[in-house]
């Protein structure tokens, strides 16, 4: 590699990593100690996430703190070691990548009366819940044109069910997307956490719902709760990371069943917690972009730490997102449901999982049982 090829390279991997937010801006505004703000002092004892919550001991000053993570994100060296100075183990097998154009029989969505889910691309799911509509995450389009998109969409947004509300779990520009925003409809209702109302103002919608963890959203049955993560966020590089909130969601629905969306989220203790106080019939995790280790542990789960996560949040069935679309990480974009299911096998549960292909659906009847 020639120097201005390995400088090239070296800019244009620092401008996505900063806009997806793995390079990250001021190590002090995340590199505390866990344990010190996870702690009651008095007692000795680790908060519970409820407890945590109620204290704000997630709110800093001028940002928002992950109280669950050690990691110092925003190193640029650690980035570069990562890019060009690391083994990459995986690179024979990105010439297997598949390319899946997404088509989703719209009209039999449209038609059930029952509950049902949608898989759209990376972590983009679509919620019916009898008539009503709930998109999580919405990214219709690539992101950047060095990053190649593996599941571009082969209909038109608007053959989609308009949906009435959208969950956004965090600011990575690959979970929240201001063009992506921009094709609803101005009247759609936003769900997010605290801090981005200028993003939302942006893409041209004005009617949001804000919550911190364990706040909710209460509409004719349906309960949308915001719970924590071990995760953090940032769209601008220059002002740094957690301006915003991040979390995930616990979606109560009017057919019965209840659905957890984790969004991006390393593995943590609170995964027990949240399955002792909910009953969860269906876990939508997120598993991609966890290879290399050391660089994306303090991010996102690999397949252990997932089917370990699945298996404290006690829920019936296991679905995975954030796969298949962006190569984010250094593995392959299809191996995260292969890793998945070896990782299953082996713990003895291959039939907890919901094997579902991007544009695929899963069906509920009225009554909220599988069909």
């Amino acid at each position: 590699m020639t120097r201005r090829i390995f400088i090239h390279k070296m800019l244009t991997w620092i401008k996505g990593a900063s806009v997806l937010g793995f390079l990250a801006g001021k190590k002090d505004a995340m590199g505390f100690d866990a344990r010190s703000v996870n702690q009651d002092h008095s007692t000795g004892t680790t908060l519970s996430l409820r407890e945590l919550a109620d204290r704000k001991i997630h709110h800093g000053d001028g940002r928002f703190l992950n109280p669950f993570g050690r990691t110092v994100h925003g190193n640029l060296w650690r980035l570069m070691r990562w890019k060009f100075f690391s083994e990459n183990r995986f690179k024979a097998h990105y010439p297997e990548e598949p390319v899946n154009h997404v088509t989703v029989d719209w009209e039999a969505v449209k038609r059930h009366r029952g509950l049902s889910v949608t898989f759209l691309k990376h972590a983009s799911v679509l919620i019916r819940d009898r008539k009503r509509t709930i998109l999580v995450d919405p990214v219709f389009f690539d992101l950047f044109w060095f990053i190649e998109d593996h599941t571009p969409l082969s209909f038109p947004i608007k053959a989609m069910p308009h949906p009435h509300h959208v969950l956004i779990t965090h600011g990575h520009y690959d979970h929240l997307d201001v063009r992506s925003l921009k094709a609803l409809e101005p009247e759609t209702h936003i769900i997010s956490p605290l801090g981005y109302d200028d993003v939302f103002t942006d893409a041209g919608l004005f009617r949001r719902t804000s919550l911190d963890w364990f706040d909710a959203f209460d509409e004719d049955g349906l309960c949308v709760t915001l719970l924590p993560a071990n995760h953090w966020t940032m769209r601008n590089p220059f002002v740094g990371p957690n301006r915003a909130l991040w979390g995930s969601y616990l979606v109560k629905t009017v057919c019965g069943p209840t659905i957890f969306i984790s969004g991006d989220t390393a593995y943590f203790e609170g995964f027990r917690e949240i399955g002792k106080t909910f009953d969860i019939d269906l876990a939508i995790l997120c598993l991609g972009a966890y290879e290399p280790r050391w660089f994306m542990k303090g991010s996102h789960m690999n397949q252990k730490e997932a089917v370990r996560a699945f298996r404290e949040l006690g829920a019936k069935k296991l679905m995975i997102v954030h796969w298949g679309t962006f190569r984010l990480g250094d593995e392959p974009v299809h191996f995260p449901p292969l890793d998945l299911a070896r990782e299953l096998e082996i713990q003895g549960i291959p039939d907890r999982r919901i094997s579902l292909a991007h544009g695929g659906t899963i069906y509920y009847n009225e009554h909220g049982e599988p069909v």
